[in-house]
C-alpha cells in the first residue's frame, strides 16, 4: 500500500472515533496482509542453558511472556517483558519449589498461567498450579496425575487438560497409571482425572493395528503415557498422544470419557518417497530405501477444524524406553539382533556400521514367528509429520522423507543423528497469516524449524526453513490480532541452549 495513502486512512479514522484504542485496531486489521512465507528472525533472548527455555506462554493481557527454567539450581517460571519482542527483558519469576519438582509445561487464558509441575518423586501424582499473570499470586493448586508432562487451557478457557505420562522409575518396579486430567475453571478448579480401563479389553484388537504395550508385565493401564494434546475450537473434544504406545486417544470434554483410541501403525521405508539415510557413520548423506519400517510415536500434536472435520497433526518423533530396570533400544549390528535368513539374505552385510548396523530398532517387536530371530525391523519416530482424520483416526497425509531432504540441501542436517531418528521433528502448531492456514514443525536434531501452508490439510505446501536455537522444543504462534506488533510473532524455544528466538513474516 502507498505510504501516503496508509498515513490519510490512518489520520481519517483516528479524527473519526472517540475511543484512543479504535486506530490501533485499524491499524492491525491493514497489518495482517502479510506474507505466509517470508518469516524472518526479529529479536532473541537467552534465559540460561541447557534445560532453560523449553517451553513458553505468552499473556496478551499484560505483554508478558512466561518461560521454563529447569536448569541447574533453578526451579521457576522466568517471566519476560514482551512489549518490544527485539529487545525482550526480563521482570522477575516465579519460583515454584514449594510445589514440587520441575516445571514441565505452560498454559495462558484470560489472565491466568497454569503451569504442569511433576513431583519430587516423579512416579507420584504431580500437580497443575494457575497463577495471574498481573501479580504472579496463586489461584489454585490442583493435585493431577503423575508426571503431568502438558497442560492446556481450552480455548473458551473454561478448563485446563493436562496429559500426566505417569514414567516408571529407573528401575521400573514402580510404574504409575498414565492419565489424563480434566480440570473446571468454572466449577473451583474441580478435577477428573481419566485412565483408559475402559479399552484394557480391547488390548489384543489395538495392539494388531500398532498400539504399543510392551513393558515388563505388559500392564495396559501402566504401559499408557500421554504425552501432548490438543482441543477442538467449540472445547468439547480433546486428542492426546499416547507418544511410547504408538497411538492417539479422543477423549469427549463434556462427558469426562475417552472414546477411541487410533493406533497409528507402521511407516514402510521401503516405499518411494520415505527413502532415509540409516547410518551416522557412511560420510555421506544419501537417502535409499531399506527393509524396515517406523514407528510413529508422535510427540506434539494440534488440530486444524476444515469443512467440519478435525485433522490432527502431529511431530513424529519417536521415543524409546531406556531404564536401568528395562530397555528396548538396540542397535542392528549388535550380536543378541539375529536376522532371519530368508527375510535378510544379506544379513552380514546389513550389519556393517555403513548400511543399517548403526540404526536403533526396538526389541520388543519383528519376531513375528516366535523363532528367536527378527523377522521385521522397527525403528523409532518417522522422521516426518503427519495429517490425521480426527473422527476416525484415519492418516490423510504424511511428509514422507521431505524434512530430512529440505535440511540436506540446506546444510541444517546432522548426519549422526542418522542412525535414530533424522531430523527428529517434535514441536508443531497451527496459525493463521491471512488467508492461509500454517503448520510450523520444529526440529530438534537439525535446529530448525520448517513452514508449510497447510489451508488443505490433506496437501500441505512447503514454505520456509528457519535456523533456530539448540534443540528446538517450543514453537510458539501469536496471531496479530494479540500480538504487542500487531503482525504475526513466531516463537520457538529450545531446550539445548535456552534461546528463545522470535519470528514474524514481511508485510505486503
Amino acid at each position: 500500500m502507498n505510504k501516503n495513502l496508509l498515513f490519510s486512512f490512518l489520520l481519517i479514522a483516528f479524527i473519526g472515533c472517540k475511543k484512543a484504542e479504535t486506530p490501533i485496531i485499524e491499524i492491525s486489521e491493514v497489518e495482517l496482509n502479510e506474507d505466509a512465507g517470508t518469516f524472518a528472525e526479529i529479536g532473541s533472548y537467552a534465559v540460561g542453558g541447557a534445560g532453560a527455555a523449553e517451553i513458553t506462554a505468552f499473556d496478551p493481557l499484560s505483554n508478558r511472556l512466561f518461560v521454563v527454567n529447569n536448569t541447574e539450581g533453578n526451579n521457576r517460571i522466568e517471566v519476560i517483558d514482551f512489549k518490544n519482542p527485539a529487545a525482550m527483558k526480563s521482570i522477575g519469576n516465579i519460583p515454584l519449589a514449594n510445589y514440587g519438582g520441575f516445571v514441565n509445561s505452560l498454559s495462558v487464558h484470560d489472565g491466568k498461567l497454569a503451569a504442569a509441575i511433576e513431583s519430587t518423586d516423579k512416579q507420584a501424582n504431580g500437580k497443575v498450579v494457575v497463577f495471574k499473570t498481573s501479580d504472579y499470586s496463586e489461584i489454585k493448586v490442583v493435585t493431577v496425575g503423575a508426571l503431568p508432562d502438558m497442560v492446556t487451557f481450552s480455548p473458551d478457557g473454561k478448563y485446563i487438560l493436562s496429559a500426566n505420562e505417569g514414567e516408571p522409575n529407573d528401575a521400573y518396579t514402580v510404574d504409575p497409571i498414565g492419565t489424563v486430567s480434566i480440570i473446571s475453571v468454572a466449577n473451583n478448579y474441580a478435577v477428573s482425572t481419566l485412565d483408559f480401563a475402559a479399552f484394557a479389553s480391547q488390548k489384543a484388537a489395538l495392539m494388531t493395528k500398532g498400539f504399543r504395550v510392551f513393558g515388563p508385565g505388559k500392564d495396559f493401564l501402566k504401559d499408557i503415557e500421554p504425552e501432548y494434546i490438543t482441543i477442538s475450537e467449540d472445547s468439547k473434544t480433546a486428542w492426546v498422544t499416547l507418544q511410547e504406545n504408538n497411538a492417539i486417544a479422543k477423549i469427549n470434554i463434556d462427558s469426562k470419557t475417552v472414546t477411541d483410541i487410533f493406533p497409528l501403525g507402521f511407516k514402510d521405508y521401503n516405499l518411494d518417497g520415505n527413502e532415509i539415510d540409516p547410518s551416522d557413520k557412511d560420510n555421506v548423506m544419501l537417502l535409499g530405501k531399506w527393509k524396515l519400517k517406523g514407528m510413529y510415536l508422535p510427540d506434539a500434536i494440534a488440530v486444524l477444524e476444515s469443512a467440519g472435520t478435525p485433522y490432527l497433526f502431529t511431530a513424529n518423533e519417536g521415543d524409546a524406553r531406556e531404564y536401568t530396570g528395562f530397555s528396548e533400544l538396540q542397535r542392528i549390528k549388535d550380536k543378541s539382533i539375529i536376522l532371519d535368513p530368508t527375510a535378510f539374505p544379506t544379513a552380514s552385510l546389513l550389519k556393517k556400521d555403513e548400511q543399517l548396523g548403526r540404526l536403533n530398532i526396538t526389541t520388543t517387536l519383528g519376531d513375528t514367528d516366535g523363532d528367536g530371530d527378527y523377522d521385521e525391523l522397527y525403528s523409532f519416530g518417522a522422521r516426518s509429520f503427519s495429517v490425521w482424520n480426527g473422527n476416525s483416526g484415519a492418516q490423510v497425509y504424511d511428509s514422507k522423507n521431505e524434512l530430512d531432504a529440505k535440511n540436506i540441501n540446506a546444510g541444517f542436517y546432522d548426519d549422526n543423528r542418522s542412525d535414530d531418528k533424522g531430523v527428529e521433528p517434535e514441536g508443531i502448531t497451527i496459525g493463521s497469516v491471512g488467508a492461509k492456514k500454517l503448520a510450523f514443525i520444529g526440529l530438534e536434531r537439525s535446529d530448525a524449524l520448517a513452514i508449510y501452508d497447510v489451508s488443505n490439510p490433506s496437501k500441505p505446501v512447503f514454505l520456509q526453513l528457519l535456523k533456530t536455537g539448540d534443540a528446538p522444543e517450543g514453537v510458539l504462534f501469536i496471531t496479530a490480532k494479540n500480538s504487542p506488533t500487531k503482525r504475526s510473532l513466531l516463537l520457538v524455544s529450545s531446550e539445548g541452549d535456552g534461546q528463545i528466538k522470535v519470528y514474524s513474516p514481511k508485510t505486503i
